[in-house]
């Protein structure tokens, strides 16, 4: 990305102005949807996206507008961390965008709430191409026999990891034991201890499970790799207190105070810094991983348990919301954006959910991308196992006490069985509510 091409949309941002789109077929041609009165249509668009996305999206939006001036699109950036709630905010005061991302643990609230637009109509459209559409992807956004979203993302969990530190410290990549079927949480553990390295203080740990201190459910892929949950299939119960969970809070805790080969809660130790050796995020990670020159890196597949491997699927798609004063212009938008052309587009920066661009050059040789063999191992042959992050009406409420647990055994005041045991107490009435 050009240096003066970010600086240009941080301006952008900054003075919050707008770019314009509209939209069309995958086949290259084109309608100009309008109002009644030919006036110029606004349509809100809502993301968490990044810098670098937004910019992807600005460039999408004016190559629209070339054949749809009468469209403007406005987006409003929202931080992950507050978007649910901004969301909700937002509807409560009927001031809802028209089309917005949202994520697989929003759906079950936004469902609920009824604030999603049926766009059956857009996937029922010949030129949308539906039969492209990895078909799984589409689960999250059904509804009694309707479509209330359309995918755009659906990265499994991997693990970027430092391959001159993993070469400094004389082991076997991840991916060379995953080829052979001995990349196990066990070999995870013991990597990680064999990279740490130095001091307290500007010290190389082995790994880091969490991006932000608050993403706690990469630690579910233990579980589900045992044949266990954190929670029941049909989320009446929070079930991470069993063995499996206890193994968990027990694999952290030891990698934290023990082994010394996880950084300790707060301290923020990035993975571009080059003091990390692995981390587990979505491959969208990638987008701020190509920036690293200081150091060698790749990504492979999520430790092995006694199931094989269950990576954690991470989902975002298209919606549009019921209350939109635009409803055509906005389906119209979606279409194209999550149509050949726009997944193409943003599998810059997202693995895509259709089939053609999964497997193709665009989305395996990105400038600054891992070896495509990595990807296909590590990516594209794991999803079929991937397990979607669940979700449900209370899931903010849900995350905040298992945070609060994750706190106490951050803290060493109290036992991972205790710990557990407490969550439940507080987690089970939620989902029951």
């Amino acid at each position: 990305m050009k240096r003066k091409r970010i600086g240009y949309l941080a301006l952008f941002l900054a003075m919050a102005t707008t770019a314009t789109a509209c939209s069309g077929n995958t086949n290259g041609e084109t309608t100009t949807p309008t109002d009644s009165s030919g006036k110029k249509v606004e349509l809100k668009f809502a993301t968490w996206g990044n810098p670098a996305q937004l910019e992807l999206y600005q460039g999408l939006f004016a190559k629209f507008n070339e054949s749809h001036p009468n469209i403007e699109v406005k987006i409003d950036s929202i931080p992950f961390a507050d978007y649910q709630q901004k969301i909700s905010v937002l509807a409560a005061g009927r001031e809802l965008p028209d089309i917005a991302w949202i994520s697989e643990r929003m759906v079950p609230q936004f469902m609920a709430n009824d604030i999603l637009g049926d766009i059956t109509d857009v996937a029922a459209d010949p030129t949308f191409n539906r039969d492209d559409i990895i078909p799984s992807t589409l689960d999250l956004f059904r509804k009694d026999g309707k479509l209330y979203g359309v995918p755009f993302s659906t990265p499994p969990s991997v693990v970027f990891y430092n391959r001159d530190l993993f070469e400094k410290a004389g082991l076997t990549s991840p991916n060379e034991l995953a080829e052979q079927g001995k990349w196990t949480w066990e070999e995870f553990v013991k990597s990680a201890k064999l990279i740490s390295d130095g001091p307290t203080s500007g010290r190389t740990y082995g790994a880091n499970f969490f991006r932000d201190w608050k993403t706690w459910i990469m630690l579910a892929s233990y579980s589900w790799s045992n044949g266990s949950a954190p929670f029941k299939e049909d989320m009446s119960k929070f079930t991470w207190n069993d063995a499996y969970g206890v193994e968990t809070l027990k694999m952290l805790q030891t990698m934290m105070f023990v082994d010394k080969s996880h950084p300790k809660a707060g301290e923020q130790v990035s993975f571009e810094s080059g003091k990390l050796g692995m981390i587990f995020d979505n491959y969208s990670f990638v987008s701020k991983a190509r920036t690293i020159k200081d150091f060698k890196w790749s990504i492979a597949p999520m430790p092995s348990g006694s199931q094989g491997t269950v990576p954690m699927m991470g989902q975002a798609g298209y919606v549009l919301f019921k209350e939109s004063k635009h409803p055509k212009e906005a389906k119209e938008l979606i279409k194209f954006l999550a149509g050949q052309e726009g997944i193409q587009t943003t599998s810059a920066f997202f693995v895509p959910p259709r089939q053609s661009v999964l497997g193709s050059d665009a989305f395996l040789k990105q400038e600054g991308n891992p070896d495509p063999a990595d990807i296909k191992q590590a990516v594209i042959d794991e999803m079929p196992k991937a397990k979607v992050q669940p979700g449900h009406i209370q899931w903010q409420k849900i995350d905040t006490e298992i945070l609060s647990g994750f706190d106490r055994l951050f803290g060493q005041s109290g036992a991972p069985e205790e710990i557990l045991k407490g969550i439940k107490e507080k987690v089970d009435p939620l989902l029951n509510k």
